[in-house]
């Protein structure tokens, strides 16, 4: 399951959102959106974890959670029509 997470802080390492979600399960890859022109993260990224059962569970625990002083969203990315 391809999971978003939004509202990270800008300090926030790909690394320490693997721990994060590693916490929950299996974690396939992990992403940080970072800005081209700055390489700086743009408070957002994304976690593909393949069991869904696992992800459902991150998704629920972690959402509305305080990371970094930072309240983040968790949800699963929606497939476009």
């Amino acid at each position: 399951m391809n999971i978003i997470i939004l509202n990270l802080a800008r300090h926030t390492t790909k690394e320490e959102l693997k721990v994060l979600f590693e916490e929950h399960g299996t974690v396939e890859s992990c992403d940080l959106v970072l800005d081209k022109s700055t390489g700086k993260s743009k408070g957002f990224g994304f976690v593909e974890m393949p069991e869904a059962e696992e992800a459902k569970s991150a998704i629920k625990l972690l959402n509305s959670q305080v990371v970094a002083n930072n309240r983040i969203r968790v949800k699963k990315v929606e497939d476009k029509a």
